[in-house]
């Protein structure tokens, strides 16, 4: 049985830090762990997907339309973009935060209203939560991707002590306790 998780948002968000986190809690537990590069604008601000697929034998980094069980969007509006790509009984976890794109910015469209409500109202489970505020509380606006993990955990069966083990694997010595309880905020502990 693989699993495929989409990690969506916009360049510069740390996205590469959190599939290098689900992919280290992944590979620790003893599954085959196919993660694609980082797509997009990452350094531009442009829209970013990185692949996360596991299970005994996975043979492609690639997730279609329709297979992934989880979407972590680091922005609402990039969830809304990638909803297509959700199973039917797929999860959403989503960051509140949004960042207006280059069509919003130059004035030629606006941001859409409502997106939670809107991707809920289409019968899909999205867990939005506001990840900066949380990342601030940590310590640093930087962890939001450290605490999408966190709140992505909740509906994966990894004990918190395989996310910490992996958290420390990754992290500089001198960001661990910010990104630790970035982490336990993200889930709710």
């Amino acid at each position: 049985m693989i699993k495929n998780i989409m990690i969506v948002g916009v360049g510069g968000q740390g996205a590469l830090l959190a599939s290098k986190t689900l992919g280290q809690v992944l590979l620790d537990a003893g599954y085959d762990v196919k993660v694609s590069e980082v797509h997009g604008m990452s350094q531009r601000g442009g829209s970013v997907v990185t692949y996360v697929r596991y299970g005994d034998k996975v043979y492609s980094p690639i997730v279609d339309k329709g297979e992934a069980d989880f979407i972590v969007s680091f922005e609402l509006l990039e969830a809304a973009r990638y909803t297509e790509y959700l199973k039917a009984d797929g999860q959403i976890v989503v960051n509140t935060q949004k960042i207006d794109p280059m069509p919003v910015i130059t004035g030629a469209a606006e941001y859409p209203a409502d997106l939670v409500a809107s991707m809920s109202g289409a019968g899909l489970k999205v867990d939005a939560i506001d990840c900066l505020t949380l990342a601030e509380e940590a310590g640093t606006a930087k962890a939001v991707n450290i605490v999408l993990m966190g709140r992505l955990s909740r509906y994966m069966d990894f004990p918190v002590d395989a996310w910490m083990a992996a958290i420390e694997k990754l992290v500089k010595p001198q960001f661990l306790e910010m990104n630790k309880k970035a982490f336990l905020l993200g889930r709710g502990e």
